[in-house]
């Protein structure tokens, strides 16, 4: 039985902007949770609207849909979440982002010299990975990948 407040695949669609295949996707990959009606068809609550521009602006900044269930897991699937619930999952995401951002800073600040991956020989290289210590803690451009050569904050010089 449809509450007058519950919403057809299409009004959500109308609301997101999203295709009804998209949405239906986002449910197949468990994301959104819509009841049936007794005759098969989909009903959403409006909260789901919320969930579907989440998960739009979460893609639109890289995240990958298994990235995005993992923070959408913690929400209630039986009710929509409240503003607590949503408080709690971002600032779960909002670590996530911080860990980007700072990558991405590292990746500005050190793209135009040597970034750990001990292929360039340029004197400056000596400055970042003196005698090739980024090796050492493993494959690929190390120092652009964690703050330093031993994992804490700072830049390794």
């Amino acid at each position: 039985m449809m509450k007058a407040r519950d919403l057809t695949i299409g009004d959500v669609a109308d609301r997101t902007g999203l295709a009804p295949s998209a949405i239906r996707h986002y449910e197949s990959e468990g994301l959104v949770h819509p009841y049936r009606t007794d005759s098969g068809q989909r009903r959403f609550v409006r909260t789901d609207i919320r969930r579907l521009s989440f998960i739009l602006i979460a893609q639109q900044m890289g995240f990958t849909l298994s990235e995005i269930r993992e923070q959408l897991a913690p929400l209630p699937k039986t009710r929509g979440p409240n503003k607590s619930d949503w408080t709690r999952m971002s600032r779960r995401f909002a670590r996530v982002i911080d860990q980007r951002l700072a990558m991405m800073q590292r990746l500005r600040n050190r793209l135009d010299g040597c970034i750990g991956c001990g292929c360039l020989s340029l004197d400056s290289c000596h400055l970042y990975n003196n005698d090739d210590r980024a090796a050492k803690t493993g494959t690929g451009p190390r120092l652009v990948i964690q703050d330093n050569l031993d994992g804490n904050a700072g830049v390794e010089k």
